[in-house]
């Protein structure tokens, strides 16, 4: 196993936590010297917040961990690929490398609908790693999904 794929797992576990409240299941690490520092997974629902995103939330944590707005030095592990709120976070944080799992073809930045991550007008790029255990971050947003399709037609 890389050390992408053994981070990217601990993603995945946060995923599977938004999963268990009834979220979205995105998950997301920031790892600093070979530690996590900061750890999110998506609780829009749960707090009310469209900020409440799984990166926003562990890059609260992980500025807090270093005591500086920058991550500079960070790796950013994502089970999706981020929103443009996430992204253009991640580039104000100076975030120099990010691995995502799934891409998001209806609303990734990272790529898919656009790349703010890699915007050469931008003063700060990242360098990106995409499809890291794209399969098992992909299968627990389908089988998310696929259950929530399920209990709203039983309610029918």
């Amino acid at each position: 196993m890389t050390t992408d794929e053994k981070y990217m797992k601990e993603a995945i576990r946060q995923a599977k936590k938004a999963a268990a409240i009834g979220e979205v299941p995105i998950g997301c690490i920031i790892v600093y010297e070979d530690k996590i520092i900061g750890r999110g997974y998506n609780r829009r629902m749960v707090d009310h917040t469209v900020l409440a995103h799984a990166e926003i939330l562990a890059m609260k944590k992980a500025c807090k961990k270093m005591g500086d707005w920058r991550l500079e030095g960070c790796t950013m592990y994502i089970t999706l690929e981020p929103c443009p709120m996430c992204a253009g976070a991640i580039v104000q944080a100076r975030i120099p490398r990010v691995v995502v799992g799934s891409m998001n073809p209806k609303a990734g930045c990272a790529g898919s609908v656009m790349n703010l991550l890699q915007e050469p007008g931008f003063n700060h790029q990242v360098e990106l790693e995409k499809g890291i255990l794209e399969e098992e971050c992909s299968t627990v947003l389908k089988e998310f999904f696929k259950a929530l399709r399920k209990r709203k037609s039983l309610d029918k």
